[in-house]
């Protein structure tokens, strides 16, 4: 995706750095959810879907924060938001400034944790892609991203690739359904 990024936006070309990717099968290996094993999607009795992988977004900044601190980034951006979330405590705002404030400490590192859709509904964010990168980005968001729990990429909707059933598709789905309404 970033090499279609900077093709098609070459104006951000010059801040984007190069992927980086790090298997993150450890999380199956700590974590019985229907997110890292086979399982149907349901709550369980703490009111949290079974989706939740306990640290997720706490295990994705730490390992950001480890890269950018050897690349001297104080920068670190994450997509979760606290207003149309599953109940995830690692997407709340609280959490993310705790966090920020950890890494920074047991780094010696100042790091700006930045969640630039923490109060954005999906279809609010995706006016935001379209006024960022027109309709353009939001192609290209349809695409390559996903939000499906079952990684499903064989089905396309209007709204990009999922299996359309699972909660993540389903508020995918309506907040495109709302942003497409909005935009006439």
């Amino acid at each position: 995706m970033i090499d279609r990024l900077r093709r098609e936006f070459s104006d951000w070309s010059s801040r984007l750095a190069d992927d980086h990717l790090v298997g993150l099968g450890v999380l199956g290996e700590i974590s019985d959810t229907a997110l890292t094993s086979d399982a149907a999607i349901a709550f369980e009795k703490s009111g949290l879907p079974n989706t939740f992988v306990p640290g997720r977004n706490l295990l994705f900044f730490t390992f950001a924060a480890a890269l950018g601190y050897r690349r001297g980034a104080r920068h670190l951006v994450g997509g979760m938001c606290e207003t149309d979330y599953s109940g995830y405590p690692d997407c709340r705002d609280d959490t993310l400034k705790a966090l920020q404030a950890t890494l920074s400490l047991g780094m010696h590192h100042r790091f700006v944790v930045h969640t630039p859709l923490m109060w954005r509904d999906k279809a609010a964010t995706w006016a935001l892609a379209r006024t960022l990168g027109g309709d353009q980005l939001v192609e290209l968001i349809r695409e390559e991203t996903h939000s499906c729990y079952l990684g499903d990429r064989t089905h396309r909707h209007a709204w990009g690739h999922g299996c359309g059933e699972c909660p993540a598709c389903q508020l995918r789905r309506r907040g495109w359904e709302a942003f497409a309404m909005a935009a006439g």
